[in-house]
């Protein structure tokens, strides 16, 4: 019997450690990009603007998707070739909490764009193989666990922005420096304390004859690929829109209301997702649901469309909130699952990570065509077609082969 097999007979477990260190590290993750994109950036950037805020926040949200597209994918392939993970990890770690920092140094916009370009670069050095990680130390009867887990990073990145933008506790510069260090204090455990249990089996290259095709069918990678870009387009314009689209209902919203729904959302979806996370380990369903989460993220977007009122409209983004959460917290998991070939994990997983890069790109041109024809309700009528298209391409796949 194989090492392979043997692991797999004995149902051995990733240690309780090493997951929660990993959570905490993707959690700081989301902490290094959340706060500065959301909240830090804008602001800095319509300082030093001038009026020209919008245009400029463009430049910089085109430039640092297509760097961070292509950095992530080329580290993610030079984590494999190297097969040193931490070594990657801990110097994109260093370099882009430096670069943070010197965001404040930036004496004009160009040089502001110069340094988010790099910046991106830096942090998906470290965001590559840190995704790669989970995928090398992690088995397949703990992926669900892994996604429950994974749902505290958007919650924890969206408090950590709350946090250092809390009014008198630090100036604009101090920020950046409190979000470096917030960072390096959740990155760095998995790194120095983890100590994860080797599973020889995720490691091996899948076998593959001259001629032949790989084991795992690449339509199921594909489907896999497919349905998380038509959820996060989704996703991507509520984002970016959702303040607009409730005061469109009723002007009494503020910001804060706006935000403060979010954040509970957030929050909810992090045991939401624990809860369904496991009872895929259990019943080894891993993509049933996905797919079921992605239907009831369409029922939203209908219920959307049609509110007729303020309460009724954020009782609707509240379901949409939850479950495309929980979609996309297990489906970074499973996706570990059905990826072919553990020596290109790094690399395949920059490709998939193209899914949370391209919606930015793609969601402005798609606003602008719906909402001045048909209304905000015309827009969600369109995401409600696409998330059900995400539901139709997983809906027969019962588990990966």
């Amino acid at each position: 019997m194989n090492a392979a097999a043997s692991a797999a007979d004995t149902g051995q477990r990733q240690s309780l450690r090493f997951m929660l260190l990993y959570a905490l590290a993707a959690a700081g993750g989301a902490m290094a990009y959340v706060p500065f994109l959301t909240i830090l950036l804008p602001v800095r950037v319509e300082a030093m603007a001038a009026g020209e805020d919008v245009t400029w926040l463009a430049y910089c949200a085109f430039a640092g998707a297509v760097a961070a597209s292509l950095s992530n994918i080329a580290f993610g392939w030079l984590s494999d070739r190297t097969r040193n993970r931490g070594g990657w990890i801990a110097t994109g770690l260093l370099l882009s909490c430096t670069l943070l920092v010197a965001m404040a140094k930036a004496d004009g916009l160009a040089m502001l764009l110069f340094l988010l370009v790099v910046w991106q670069c830096a942090l998906n050095m470290m965001l590559a193989p840190l995704a790669a990680l989970a995928g090398d130390f992690v088995p397949d009867r703990q992926k669900g666990f892994l996604g429950g887990l994974l749902a505290f990073s958007p919650a924890l990145g969206a408090a950590s922005g709350a946090l250092v933008t809390i009014p008198g506790l630090a100036e604009p510069d101090t920020r950046l420096t409190i979000v470096a260090i917030l960072v390096a204090l959740c990155v760095l455990p998995v790194l120095l304390f983890a100590r994860p249990r080797p599973f020889p089996e995720l490691m091996e290259p899948a076998p593959r004859l001259e001629g032949e095709r790989d084991p795992r069918p690449r339509a199921l990678v594909v489907r896999m690929w497919l349905a998380r870009l038509l959820v996060q387009i989704a996703e991507a314009a509520l984002f970016a829109y959702l303040y607009i689209w409730l005061r469109s209902i009723s002007s009494d919203i503020g910001d804060d209301d706006a935000a403060q729904v979010f954040t509970v959302v957030l929050f909810v979806a992090v045991p939401a997702t624990m809860l369904v996370g496991r009872w895929a380990d259990r019943n080894n369903r891993p993509i049933l649901p996905l797919a079921v989460c992605a239907g009831l993220t369409g029922v939203a977007l209908v219920l959307m469309a049609a509110a007729p009122s303020l309460p009724l409209a954020m009782m609707a983004y509240g379901l949409f909130g939850l479950v495309a959460s929980i979609f996309l917290a297990l489906h970074s998991a499973q996706t570990l699952r059905v990826l072919p070939r553990p020596q290109h994990r790094g690399r395949d997983l920059g490709l998939f990570n193209l899914t949370n890069t391209v919606p930015s790109l793609v969601m402005p041109g798609l606003t602008l065509a719906m909402v001045p024809l048909f209304g905000f309700s015309g827009l969600f009528l369109v995401l409600a077609a696409l998330v059900t298209l995400a539901a139709i391409l997983l809906g027969s796949v019962v588990r990966p082969n």
